[in-house]
């Protein structure tokens, strides 16, 4: 089996597309958490509260025979990538379009606007505002496939649409790909659109914040005083190689994944379940070969709901006790949905080599429900990090788990 190794990355969040300026908002305990007045209009909504990309501009130079077939979310998804091949040197590489390359990529659904559309078609009967490309821009698998077309792959395709788990699915899915000899590189990762009817499927589970008037104080990951999730969008890419493949075309190795593990609850759609969370953390502990004891940090999934955030506490107390250093980025996000698998391995990964990890954003008084864990809060903590786990939880009782590692040439 062959070693796997992260030689570019890039993302798109709504406190910046590039890690200095993330970097600096976090430390300066920036949200990006604001009003949505555009919900206003849904009466029956009881959350306000968005994370959206505000400065997203579609880049200039795309060309608009390729820009027919995408959604906000699938623009997002290209931008990361291209971005990310600019890091790894891979951009305008040959051998990316010769079938070395395969992508691995996912998001909870497609775009809203042709969902939309499609609606207004079957309730009214008319096909105003239809096009030959509206079902590709809502279609689930439509971020892997326009970013495959985009930049000309013929590697295979691995859609992952599993709600919160389709980042970290597509980032372990590629690196079983490359790991078991079926691919040299693989695009991977996971993007999401911020949506009114996102927001309304977490408002009808009672899962929302309702903090309308004070953006800024929520999320709250495993705090006493949490009152829900606030939903986000963005993407992130990572470029994943086998190690022999970038070492000889002298690529920058930004990290290593060593391990990865999926699992699923088959209990309930929507109540976590530790047992199986804790489940998933092991198997890829074994993955790696490591013990509980080698890991330096955990990238926690940290939604701030009650059975989320309950479950995820026990589960990670079982297997690593008390002792390891966690925090969750979505209390600077929100809940990125597709995306945040991706997003929160790529900051893990600048985190890891920077020696800087930010803390939980809003988190003041850790829930005593909650299993007592280490949590990083108030300001970033200087760490010296070899290995990390990055763990994320889906709709569906869907669960994962990454373990990255520094480089070692």
């Amino acid at each position: 089996m062959r070693r796997v190794v992260v030689t570019g990355m890039a993302g798109i969040t709504s406190l910046g597309d590039t890690w200095p300026a993330i970097e600096a908002a976090m430390a300066a305990g920036r949200s990006g958490i604001r009003h949505m007045p555009e919900w206003d209009a849904i009466a029956d909504l009881q959350t306000r509260l968005g994370g959206p990309v505000d400065a997203f501009q579609v880049p200039a130079h795309y060309p608009r025979k390729m820009l027919r077939s995408m959604g906000r979310v699938s623009l997002m998804a290209v931008c990361a990538t291209e971005r990310a091949l600019a890091n790894a040197g891979l951009l305008d590489d040959a051998h990316i379009r010769d079938g070395r390359m395969g992508i691995a990529y996912g998001s909870s659904g497609g775009s809203v606007e042709p969902v939309r559309v499609f609606g207004q078609m079957l309730e009214t009967g008319q096909m105003s505002g239809v096009t030959s490309t509206s079902y590709i821009q809502m279609m689930a698998h439509t971020t892997a496939v326009n970013i495959g077309l985009f930049f000309g792959l013929k590697g295979r395709v691995i859609p992952t649409s599993s709600a919160c788990t389709s980042g970290s699915q597509g980032i372990g899915y590629a690196y079983e790909a490359i790991r078991f000899g079926r691919q040299e590189l693989m695009l991977a990762g996971g993007a999401e659109e911020l949506s009114s009817p996102a927001a309304a499927v977490f408002d009808t589970l009672f899962a929302t914040s309702q903090m309308n008037e004070q953006p800024g104080l929520t999320p709250r990951p495993f705090d006493a005083a949490r009152d829900g999730l606030v939903v986000g969008e963005g993407a992130a890419t990572l470029v994943l190689e086998s190690y022999e493949h970038a070492v000889a075309r002298g690529a920058p190795i930004l990290a290593e994944i060593i391990g990865f593990d999926c699992n699923s609850d088959g209990k309930h759609i929507t109540q976590p379940s530790a047992d199986t969370m804790a489940a998933v953390m092991r198997q890829a502990l074994a993955d790696a070969d490591l013990p509980p004891s080698a890991i330096d940090y955990i990238s926690a999934h940290g939604t701030a709901t009650d059975v989320g955030d309950i479950a995820e506490s026990r589960a990670v107390a079982e297997v690593f006790g008390a002792t390891t250093p966690i925090s969750s980025l979505k209390g600077h996000f929100g809940h990125t949905l597709g995306a945040c698998g991706a997003i929160e391995a790529w900051l893990g990964i600048e985190m890891m080599r920077s020696g800087r990890f930010a803390p939980t954003h809003n988190l003041e008084t850790p829930d005593p429900r909650c299993a007592t864990l280490d949590h990083i809060m108030g300001a970033p903590r200087t760490l010296a990090v070899e290995t990390f786990m990055s763990n994320n939880f889906a709709f569906g009782g869907i669960n994962t788990s990454l373990i990255f590692r520094h480089a070692h040439v």
